[in-house]
């Protein structure tokens, strides 16, 4: 990791300016940016080394740092992990718009489920052997039991319905039969069915969990089954963890947003599959904006924002119209990842904001944007979020897949038949169509992997759309 820097590069005293006049407009009363001055109370800002009160970081001109200095694949991740922390916690009505979003606090048995005795079928409660002399219903939803049977007596009985004191079994309406007689109405076993056994279809107090169980533990994302047996247990609420607020800013002057590409301009890829994507790994996308090449717009982007999270595409290498790392050199904003040996996406990036916020640089072309999600973004939203982690899996790759000597490759498959990854081709940074049909992507090592070897693969459907995606 590196700290603040800027690039020396001609006309750089007129690109200063430029950058001191936008971050003024910025911070003027009215403009709703944030100082750039690092807040003294601000954990993340004091955890990233800067001082309270201290001096902005020196301007020293350097070199665009050799791709060899640049931090290994599983560095980063881990670092994109550990930076941030779980945002606030709140209680929330029970419904879908908590579904995608982590409990905060583990969820506990109110009570005793069922929290009473009932019925497990739709039949007769009997008592004792049979025939039974029948004595009326129960239904479900019914305040109070019956009267308490006694043996030789049985009650019709409906699925649900409390049962009554005494009782030794439910008949199931299927294997029973009446019969009218001068002394009442009778129950009797229809053959074939045996006689029921002592407890059967009763389903007991207390048979899922008593009161005070753990039910499921923090850090669970709240699915439709999850609402479910937060219901059931008599939830109104839920307690979760606020998503993270992500604004992103879609760098380039010739992007397109309609129409085919044509010379010098390429459709804009990213600004309708980033937003859904993040929403999808539990972030609130706060807004989608495109600006032009200019670092003084950008400048003022980033300083006006208020999300959790910026995410920047384009703009992270050393090119002329790059951006990115002299506007948060000029902020100063601490570089956590400045670089990463992985292909594609090695010039992707992490800083941690004065305002307290992070900034996740993406490059430009779309699959080493999607490279620099897996690897930058989605550890970071899980860990603001308090989303678990998915449980890795391995698989034998079905054919070889060259690698590069000192990066790690990141590489779309595909599972034709459940066992294995098939490595697809369009694997180029700027294509997406390997990627649009493939199941994982592959993690190959430095050096390449042979045909049969199990690879790490990252489940792209984890960052599909999900439920709850505020959309």
């Amino acid at each position: 990791m590196s700290g603040p820097r800027e690039y020396g590069r001609p006309g750089a005293d007129a690109a200063d300016r430029a950058l001191d006049d936008a971050l003024a407009l910025a911070n003027s009363p009215g403009a709703g940016g944030a100082s750039a001055r690092p807040s003294s109370t601000d954990p993340l800002v004091v955890a990233l080394g800067h001082e309270p009160g201290g001096a902005a970081p020196a301007r020293t001109p350097a070199p665009a740092r050799p791709a060899a200095d640049a931090v290994p694949w599983p560095e980063a991740r881990r670092i994109a992990r550990q930076v941030g922390r779980r945002l606030d916690a709140r209680a929330l009505p029970l419904g879908e718009d908590v579904l995608g979003m982590a409990l905060a606090r583990s969820l506990v048995a109110l009570t005793d489920l069922p929290s009473f005795d009932s019925s497990a079928m739709d039949g007769w409660a009997v008592a004792g052997e049979g025939p039974w002399r029948l004595k009326g219903q129960v239904l479900a939803g019914q305040q109070r039991s019956a009267d308490a049977l006694l043996g030789g007596h049985a009650i019709r009985i409906a699925t649900g319905a409390v049962l009554p004191p005494g009782t030794t079994a439910v008949l199931r309406s299927e294997h029973g039969g009446t019969r009218s007689r001068t002394d009442g109405e009778w129950l009797h076993v229809l053959a074939p069915h045996p006689a029921p056994r002592s407890g059967q279809e009763i389903r007991r107090r207390g048979q899922e969990c008593r009161g005070g169980d753990e039910l499921l533990p923090a850090g669970t994302l709240v699915t439709p089954a999850v609402l479910g047996l937060a219901a059931a247990a008599g939830y109104d609420e839920l307690t979760v963890t606020m998503r993270p607020r992500v604004e992103i800013l879609v760098l380039g002057d010739e992007l397109l947003d309609h129409g085919p590409p044509r010379a010098g301009r390429v459709r804009d890829a990213l600004g309708p599959m980033l937003p859904p994507w993040l929403r999808g790994l539990g972030a609130d996308v706060t807004g989608v904006r495109r600006l032009v090449d200019d670092a003084g717009v950008l400048l003022a982007a980033v300083v006006g924002s208020t999300a959790d999270l910026v995410v920047t595409t384009g703009g992270t290498a050393g090119g002329p119209v790059d951006h990115v790392h002299p506007v948060l050199a000029k902020i100063g904003a601490k570089l956590l990842v400045d670089g990463v040996a992985v292909r594609p996406g090695h010039p992707m990036l992490l800083a941690g904001l004065p305002s307290g916020g992070l900034l996740a640089g993406l490059p430009g072309n779309p699959l080493a944007a999607v490279a620099g999600v897996l690897t930058l973004v989605d550890p970071v939203l899980r860990t603001l979020s308090g989303r678990p982690v998915p449980a890795p899996y391995a698989a034998p790759l079905t054919a070889d897949v060259p690698g590069h000597a000192v990066d790690t490759r990141l590489v779309p498959v595909v599972f034709d038949d459940e066992s294995a990854a098939r490595p697809l081709q369009f694997t180029g940074p700027a294509m997406l169509r390997g990627l649009a049909a493939a199941d994982g992507m592959a993690v190959i090592p430095p050096g390449g992997a042979r045909a049969g070897q199990e690879t790490a693969v990252l489940d792209t459907g984890a960052l599909a759309p999900a439920w709850g995606s505020g959309t």
